[in-house]
């Protein structure tokens, strides 16, 4: 894993949420976007070297919408760079953790993820990030 890529924030109203991430780290957001597969509205801030994603349910059945009835707004998941996520997903898979995806399906920002269950990480929800290059 190369770096930390971004920090996903859950958050009730994606709006007001932008709003008040724009205020709090003195940025504008860079880009929003719809992840239908994931039933998500997304937003992002860049801070330096870090991002941030703003996370809000489209739909009751969302895993995130699922989170926030569960748990409320906060820290959803922390989400790290990987070159090969195929490699990557492998190299976890024999070191015995429980991936949530067999294949690495398309996330927003222009990259290819997979996520790690939480039981195996303390809690943490972990996403693979790979970059979709283009040819």
């Amino acid at each position: 894993m190369n770096k930390i890529e971004h920090i996903g924030i859950a958050v009730k109203n994606l709006e007001s949420s932008i709003d008040l991430y724009q205020r709090l780290l003195n940025t504008d957001c860079y880009k929003t976007e719809l992840v239908a597969t994931e039933n998500v509205n997304t937003a992002f801030f860049k801070t330096g070297e870090n991002k941030i994603e703003l996370l809000s349910a489209t739909s009751l059945d969302s895993t995130v919408a699922k989170f926030l009835e569960k748990k409320g707004e906060g820290i959803h998941h922390i989400a790290f760079l990987v070159d090969d996520i195929l490699v990557e997903m492998e190299r976890l898979k024999s070191e015995g953790f429980t991936l949530l995806n067999d294949a690495p399906k398309r996330g927003a920002d222009n990259k290819m993820i997979c996520f790690v269950h939480p039981k195996d990480a303390n809690g943490v929800l972990i996403e693979l990030c790979q970059e979709i290059k283009w040819v």
